[in-house]
């Protein structure tokens, strides 16, 4: 599986995924902190990446789309230091791995975590 970081995730939790074996860059990495929503999802479906984010226009434009990928994991944390949102990510990857590779949306918050199936 690999994984495309956007700018509300750590650098940190990007180099976790690389320290548990997967494939994972950060926007920042490939000097794309300025590039749009659309282009970005674009990216991670081109890519085949699972796209982590805290920012909610993801799961709308991916609504939109039609689109069965990518996935996205949206962090919707209280806390999204990475210590907080390393522990759900890790979690999610034991829990949802086969989910994440055929298309969904996972909507992490404080109290619980939701799957949407893609496409919409």
């Amino acid at each position: 599986m690999k994984f495309l970081g956007d700018m509300g995730i750590s650098p940190r939790t990007i180099a976790l995924l690389r320290e548990q074996g997967y494939d994972a860059i950060h926007l920042i990495e490939e000097n794309l902190e300025k590039m749009t929503d659309p282009n970005i999802l674009n990216k991670a479906r081109q890519e085949e990446r699972v796209l982590l984010t805290v920012d909610l226009d993801f799961a709308q434009l991916l609504a939109i789309s039609g689109e069965s990928l990518p996935s996205v994991i949206l962090f919707r944390l209280g806390n999204v230091s990475r210590e907080v949102v390393n522990r759900h990510l890790l979690a999610i990857l034991n829990d949802y791995a086969t989910e994440l590779t055929n298309g969904v949306i996972i909507s992490v918050s404080d109290v619980s975590i939701r799957l949407r199936y893609l496409p919409i």
